[in-house]
């Protein structure tokens, strides 16, 4: 285990900022959409994930990106990444990818898992789709990251970080926002298999830094900067690949790919009741906890972007 700097936010929590209301309004209104609207997304359910996929790319579109898409087949199925991008000025070959899988595992409306991750990505798109950031930041969607498609060649993610490598494209961070919508303040909530439960906290109310041990200083400096910007409770993994949970997503294809990658979570296998279920409905997310952990990745993802070389 990897110490993380700083100390967790303990007791309760501030009142929300206006931006941070806003936001909280913003956040429902895409997992509303994506969970509540369209619902079951995935290859078998083709119509809607196509119709999330529209969904998001008008979305960015109307924040004023010109968004690229990458098409790819499953099964006789057109499947698309969708990408938008903030050129960097000072240092624009180093690259930042902030995604999240838009795909719903198959008898569930994934509002956690993970219509959260995708407005999470939405939203800070939008915030920073005016920025002149150091680093150059892209915002991707990825298609077809739950199972049966899950780490196979068909995975989005897989797809997408594959083609960075064949063109040498410099990443130095992923950020991969896998069910960040779930917190609970009872003791006991938390259920980590060993030893993480002799580790981390019992009770399920924080956000998680994950990544493997290769990336322990990466998770440290987000986990330090996090803290520094963010009044909420956070804890930080570096932790070795094969522990359950650890690469259970979007972040495993790009440390395929040799490139740096943290999952920001809540946990949800090991806190979410309706996880991977028909349960997993937008009523169930905490857009006001959710607008508070999006707001600290803005500012994290901020000094980030601009930290010197």
């Amino acid at each position: 285990m990897i110490r993380m700097p700083g100390q967790s936010h303990q007791g309760p929590l501030p009142p929300l900022t206006d931006e941070q209301r806003r936001l909280e309004q913003e956040l429902h209104s895409h997992v509303q959409m994506l969970a509540g609207q369209i619902g079951e997304r995935n290859v078998f359910h083709h119509d809607r994930l196509v119709m999330a996929a529209n969904y998001i790319r008008a979305t960015l579109a109307g924040a004023g990106y010109e968004v690229r898409l990458q098409p790819y087949e499953v099964a006789g199925k057109i499947c698309e990444n969708i990408e938008a991008e903030v050129r960097g000025g000072k240092r624009p070959d180093d690259i930042i990818v902030i995604g999240a899988h838009y795909d719903s595992v198959q008898g569930s409306p994934g509002a956690n898992d993970n219509a959260s991750g995708v407005a999470a990505t939405l939203a800070l798109a939008r915030a920073f789709a005016e920025a002149t950031p150091a680093r150059t930041l892209r915002f991707v969607s990825f298609a077809n990251e739950e199972p049966p498609l899950f780490q196979t060649e068909h995975m989005g993610s897989r797809v997408y970080a594959m083609r960075s490598r064949e063109r040498g494209e410099n990443i130095v961070l992923m950020l991969s926002l896998e069910t960040i919508g779930y917190y609970s303040d009872e003791p006991g909530s938390q259920h980590l298999p060993f030893p993480l439960n002799l580790i981390y906290p019992s009770t399920g109310n924080f956000i998680a830094f994950v990544s493997n041990v290769e990336n322990g200083s990466l998770v440290r400096q987000l986990v330090g900067s996090f803290r520094q910007q963010a009044r909420f409770p956070s804890e930080g993994g570096a932790l070795w690949d094969v522990i359950p949970g650890v690469g259970w997503s979007d972040h495993w294809a790009f440390w395929k790919e040799g490139y740096p990658a943290v999952m920001v979570t809540d946990t949800a296998p090991f806190r979410y009741p309706a996880y991977h279920s028909p349960a997993d409905r937008p009523e169930l997310v905490q857009y006001e906890r959710m607008a508070r952990v999006v707001s600290g990745l803005r500012a994290v993802i901020v000094e980030m972007a601009n930290a010197p070389q």
